[in-house]
């Protein structure tokens, strides 16, 4: 039975998605389960709505096997209630950061007050702002000075010359990440994959090395979540080769490498590879051991405390329920850890329960995460398609009010 939406209409969820893009191509429930790998049972279970489909690996897998984009089977991007004013805030300036995105490489053709007001250590203090809005999770704060912000680096960049121009390309570079970052939460995946190639050309025009190099960890990311694990993993083995080669020894190096080895983990995780997994994460282990405290080089935090979440999240990617709330009973996280990760820590933490089979205890990771950061919770796939399950298989009080605030009800 399709559950309704405050405005009045069907929400779908993943299970329904994936029998209707089934039908589409007009196999029977048993030709997808062969294509994809699994079994009829589970297929059923899936489309009914009786076992969440909430995994990223066998959202691929099916993707995948019926040659489409993971979204049309989890149904991004969403549309905040209409009592989410917040959301509603958030999503608006939607529009605005893709047309500043879509100007990236035109001539910015800026009227004479625009260059002469040019002032790299004003747009360094306006990044800092969005980078913290950023890790703040605070989406609708993001979405209000990104279309300026990125309009005056844009512009900076056209006017200024040598090692002014290097600066002012680093700065768009992180504003373009600000704007990947405010769009993937959003649902919005075409988007960002827009302002990451955006992230890679801008990074290329700093001149350092190392900077570069970052702009991959994103760009893995994109084949990453399309289920393109070869590629992915091309992208990080040369960044670590390139790492290695430049054989520097510089906190923000190892600290990148670190971060590629955590990338990795996911990508042979997303890809069924434990072994290689488990196996990756050991390496940015010793990579955190070596840095000795938690860094945010290139805004990617790294550190101790973020491979420990690294080591709830893996285990959440491959299913493990058990082990992945076993790691997190021995994890306290430092409170000056950004909003934006310790939500999605809590994310994982309450898929991982929910595995499990423990469900007030997933409601309560959930409630967690979106007290830290409400509409990067609320629009996240996962939570949306566990929470629908969760309350399609037994209602109760807080459950269905969370459901209400996700739009799954």
């Amino acid at each position: 039975m399709p559950h309704y939406s405050d405005t009045g209409g069907s929400v779908e969820s993943n299970g329904q998605r994936l029998a209707r893009l089934r039908a589409r191509r007009r196999w029977t429930q048993q030709r997808l389960a062969t294509e994809a790998g699994y079994s009829l049972a589970a297929v059923r279970a899936y489309e009914q709505g009786r076992r969440s489909l909430d995994r990223p690996q066998i959202v691929l897998a099916f993707a995948k096997a019926l040659d489409c984009h993971p979204t049309e089977i989890t149904g991004g991007p969403y549309v905040p209630v209409s009592s989410d004013t917040e959301g509603q805030s958030a999503v608006a300036a939607v529009a605005a950061v893709r047309r500043a995105l879509l100007r990236h490489g035109r001539p910015a053709r800026p009227e004479e007050h625009e260059a002469a007001v040019v002032d790299l250590a004003e747009l360094r203090r306006r990044v800092t702002e969005a980078n913290g809005f950023r890790q703040a999770a605070a989406l609708a704060k993001s979405g209000a000075v990104l279309p300026a912000l990125l309009r005056d680096l844009q512009v900076a960049c056209e006017v200024t010359e040598g090692d002014q121009r290097r600066e002012a390309f680093g700065l768009l570079t992180s504003g373009y990440e600000c704007a990947m970052q405010y769009l993937y939460k959003l649902g919005h995946t075409s988007d960002a994959t827009l302002a990451t190639e955006r992230v890679v050309w801008s990074a290329r025009e700093t001149g350092d090395p190392l900077r570069v190099l970052a702009a991959h960890w994103y760009d893995a990311g994109e084949f990453l979540s399309i289920g393109e694990h070869d590629e992915a993993g091309a992208i990080i083995d040369d960044a670590l080769t390139d790492l290695g080669a430049l054989r520097e020894r510089r906190p923000e190096a190892v600290s990148l490498r670190g971060a590629f080895h955590l990338k990795a983990a996911l990508n042979s995780a997303r890809a069924a590879d434990a072994q290689a997994a488990e196996s990756h994460w050991a390496k940015a282990k010793e990579a955190a051991e070596e840095l000795g405290e938690d860094r945010n080089d290139f805004q990617l935090q790294f550190g101790p405390t973020n491979v420990a979440i690294w080591g709830v999240s893996l285990p959440v990617e491959l299913g493990k329920g058990r082990v992945a709330v076993d790691r997190a009973d021995k994890l306290r996280l430092p409170q000056k850890f950004s909003s934006e990760r310790r939500s999605h820590y809590f994310i994982d933490v309450g898929r991982a329960y929910f595995y499990n089979g423990q469900r007030e205890q997933a409601l309560g990771a959930f409630l967690k995460a979106e007290r830290l950061a409400p509409q990067a919770t609320r629009m996240h796939a996962g939570v949306r398609e566990t929470v629908g399950t969760m309350i399609r298989t037994q209602k109760r009080g807080e459950l269905v009010e969370l459901g209400i605030r996700l739009g799954v009800v």
